[in-house]
């Protein structure tokens, strides 16, 4: 398989042929951090030992360079230093919302660009993360469908997330010390570009190491894995990650989400609805988030409400109502808030939470649905451009 070899939506990740050089220990899981130390000479009665004390300075302290990890002896330090590398993914542009939402473009290997987003609040902190270069789904209301799929993130560039907004954060305890009382990302979300479960093994493998009690720690109620549906792979999230799970859904009727939610036509709404409910960790105290967007006179009337009502009826859930995010040429236009009041008044009369998401960052485009890099959509239309004038000469 080459680099230009097309990734399909399935739920494989297809291999790809990694550039030579020192291996980046960035996003092994703890067997193949062990394994790598083996074939560079440390012993299988050492190997145990140094994969403890090497994951503690990458993900509870945030050091890049071997020489600080001072519990090591030199020329085993110098032997890391010789044979890989702790590289996370680079921060091309930041930008920072008026209501204090920051945004990076980020680039990875390839020369690749996703974004990631840190969304502040008085409660918590969440970070939005991307698990694929662009997406494969086209829902017709999210920006980052329109940007064609390029291949699947690694676990290092997933979980490199994590740690560069660490970095801008300035959070990572100084070495020795394990200070998490006042975290500023206290949760993750997987509901950047791409979808999670076709691309399973490295997202699994990446939170996991998000939650490793030695690392970041993150608990895995702290993280929630966002689908459009991927009904094989629902259950084995729950068993192989076990972090809270939210669905796109956004229709009550096969006919509307066929359109807005293209992978219905693969596994229809009562195919997802008997799926979750045989979900493995489903509880009241673990309940499944649905997700809403809510489009003017698309899905969003009184009927639409009742419906979905009756669609979840016995699934422990709550109901995210999002306003639709415009963007220029948008197929679609945002409910109005009379509308949206009155959606979410009948779901919280059925018992449900219906919480309205608060637009967050839109003036920097890293409101919900709008992850799709500047730089991207301009390289776009450089060829495009070049692409006409070729055709016109």
């Amino acid at each position: 398989m080459t680099d230009t070899a097309p990734i399909t939506p399935d739920v494989t990740t297809i291999p790809r042929k990694l550039p030579e050089g020192p291996v980046n220990l960035v996003g092994l899981t703890r067997a193949a951090l062990r394994q790598v130390l083996i074939e560079h000479g440390t012993s299988e009665k050492q190997a145990k030992m140094r994969v403890g004390q090497i994951w503690q300075w990458i993900y509870q302290w945030g050091v890049r360079d071997f020489s600080q990890m001072t519990n090591l002896a030199k020329d085993y330090r110098a032997m890391l230093a010789d044979n890989f590398v702790i590289a996370v993914p680079e921060v091309v542009n930041k930008q920072v919302s008026r209501d204090g939402t920051r945004k990076y473009l980020v680039r990875i290997n390839g020369g690749h660009e996703v974004e990631v987003v840190y969304i502040p609040e008085t409660d918590r902190g969440t970070l939005c993360i991307s698990s694929q270069v662009g997406c494969t789904l086209t829902c017709s209301f999210c920006h980052t469908g329109t940007q064609r799929l390029v291949r699947n993130l690694s676990a290092g560039e997933i979980i490199g997330q994590v740690m560069l907004a660490r970095d801008d954060l300035c959070e990572w305890p100084e070495p020795g010390r394990r200070s998490y009382d006042a975290r500023l990302i206290s949760n993750i979300v997987l509901m950047g570009m791409g979808e999670p479960l076709y691309n399973f093994e490295n997202v699994r493998d990446a939170m996991n190491i998000a939650m490793d009690g030695d690392g970041i720690s993150l608990s895995r109620r702290r993280i929630t894995l966002s689908t459009s549906g991927v009904v094989p792979e629902i259950a084995r999230a729950a068993d192989e990650i076990g972090c809270l799970l939210a669905v796109s859904f956004h229709a009550t009727t096969d006919e509307v989400r066929d359109r807005l939610v293209p992978i219905n036509r693969k596994w229809n709404i009562e195919t997802l609805l008997a799926t979750l409910r045989e979900y493995p960790r489903l509880s009241n105290s673990e309940r499944i988030t649905f997700e809403y967007v809510m489009l003017k006179d698309v899905n969003d009337s009184d009927a639409d409400a009742r419906r979905l009502v009756q669609l979840i009826k016995g699934i422990p859930a709550k109901i995210n109502l999002i306003p639709f995010n415009e963007w220029p040429g948008a197929p679609h236009q945002r409910s109005d808030p009379e509308r949206i009041e009155a959606f979410a008044e009948i779901i919280y009369r059925a018992g449900y939470a219906s919480p309205v998401r608060r637009p967050r960052g839109e003036d920097i485009m890293a409101a919900c649905g709008q992850l799709k890099s500047a730089t991207e959509r301009a390289r776009k239309s450089k060829r495009q451009i070049e692409a006409e004038t070729k055709a016109a000469t």
